[in-house]
């Protein structure tokens, strides 16, 4: 029995021949088909025709030719596609992948910044449980302890977060014979408790005074110990180091506020004396203009007489004489004004406002001395006050820096050194200024404190005291 050979098919166009098929098309190869019996089976030496149902029709074969048609106009349309996706530039198909290569990096990078919001969210959440909040700190803007204050902040949650880190308690309560609801009943107790401590810790932060730095520990110190007592029988308490870090916040804080507070003191002081210097050189310079003005009507009067052959005339006399004294006063007020040594000194008083036994030791530059003293005599004190010296020296400001010095241990106010009051009666002073003087003239030692002393007895004749 002869089989078909492969790929020969009968004929579309004739079904007496066999064609060969290449897979896509009809080729060209024909041979004659010997006769087949109606059983299938092939007669000896006759090649064997395949059973293909329809395949040697005409129908079929005009069926495969439309097939044939549609797929390869399938077949031109992708290789027209794929012709104009071949014809892209290559930096083009370049950039294309690194575009989409950045948009999903930039999407990784917001999904893991999503994921550590989550995170920081949930960590937040649970530092909020136990009062531990994100506020402004008197520390934020403090660049000596920027970096100290967030090291510092970090150990605080980091101890918040650990068990036991913050705060202390048993870990073996039972509730209904329960260990796990012990535990729970523990975890919310020690959340409560640490939850008002930790408030009443930022309250004092918050509310700090430099002078109250000694009674807000004491606080502290009380809240942790009256926790202590409460939780006595979960031996429940404020874990020692915790409180050590926000005692550590305090004293921080207070050192800030007091160095703030002596800045802007210094500030005061120093717009105080410039103001004061101000006032100094404006005086001289009105007093100079003044000097000035009369020189030269002086020396124009003496021109007239010398003009009228009078120059040997009394008046000429006294006049060249007033020139000299002008000329003297002048040179003075130009060394007073250059020299900021040179100025009075002066000793004042003011029962009234500070007190008996006080006292206020000062130098001014300025050519009328009570000029300072009536500043002095302005809103900020009840009565005027009373002058006990005013010295004039070419040292003023070395005389004063040692009357302070000799009298540092009778400051009224210790922690400023630019306060002049002291704890010393005006005899007392008198007595270190004639020392360093030696030719101290004229010094009242007693306060008159005239409207204080009226104020009091019209008090005693109303019967207010």
């Amino acid at each position: 029995m002869t089989s078909t050979p492969p790929n020969w098919y009968p004929d579309p166009e004739d079904e007496g021949f066999l064609r060969y098929w290449n897979g896509m098309d009809w080729t060209g190869d024909r041979k004659p088909v010997s006769a087949v019996d109606i059983t299938g089976q092939t007669q000896p030496g006759v090649a064997q025709v395949p059973k293909v149902p329809l395949f040697g029709t005409r129908a079929y074969a005009k069926r495969q030719s439309q097939e044939l048609a549609d797929a390869l106009t399938e077949n031109q349309r992708l290789r027209a596609q794929l012709a104009s996706v071949g014809g892209l530039e290559v930096a083009e198909l370049q950039r294309l992948r690194d575009q989409r290569a950045a948009e999903i990096t930039d999407q990784q990078t917001l999904l893991d910044s999503l994921r550590t919001q989550v995170i920081s969210t949930r960590e937040e959440q649970v530092l909020q449980e136990i009062g531990i909040y994100e506020y402004r700190h008197p520390l934020s803007d403090a660049v000596a302890y920027r970096d100290a204050l967030k090291h510092l902040q970090g150990e605080i949650k980091d101890l918040a977060r650990r068990d036991g880190g913050a705060i202390e308690a048993s870990k073996s309560w039972v509730v209904e014979g329960s260990v796990t609801a012990g535990r729970k009943m523990i975890r919310e107790y020690s959340m409560l408790m640490l939850r008002a401590y930790n408030a009443e810790a930022d309250n004092l932060v918050r509310s700090l005074k430099p002078y109250k730095l000694r009674s807000a520990l004491d606080r502290l110190d009380k809240i942790a110990i009256t926790i202590e007592r409460l939780g006595k029988t979960m031996q429940l308490r404020i874990a020692p180091a915790y409180h050590q870090l926000r005692r550590r916040e305090l004293e921080w804080t207070a050192d800030h506020l007091e160095k703030l507070a002596q800045q802007k003191q210094r500030e005061r002081d120093d717009r105080d004396r410039l103001r004061e210097e101000r006032k100094a050189h404006e005086e001289l310079a009105r007093e100079r203009a003044k000097l000035e003005q009369l020189q030269q009507q002086d020396r124009d009067a003496l021109a007239t007489l010398e003009a009228a052959g009078k120059k040997d005339t009394a008046d000429a006399e006294d006049l060249r004489a007033r020139l000299e004294a002008r000329e003297r006063a002048l040179t003075a007020l130009t060394n007073q004004q250059n020299d900021i040594r040179i100025g009075h000194v002066y000793v004042i008083s003011n029962i009234g406002a500070f007190g008996e036994g006080v006292v206020q030791i000062g130098m001014t530059r300025r050519h009328d001395p009570s000029e300072r003293i009536r500043d002095l005599n302005n809103a900020s004190v009840p009565f005027r006050y009373d002058v006990h010296a005013i010295f004039y020296a070419d040292d003023a400001a070395g005389i004063e820096a040692e009357l302070h010095r000799r009298l540092a241990h009778k400051r009224v106010n210790q922690v400023n050194q630019r306060r002049e009051f002291f704890y010393a009666t005006p005899a007392e002073v008198r007595e270190h200024l004639q020392a360093l003087t030696g030719q101290l003239l004229e010094f009242n030692e007693l306060a008159e404190a005239v409207e204080y002393r009226q104020s009091r007895a019209g008090l005693r004749n109303t019967g207010q005291q």
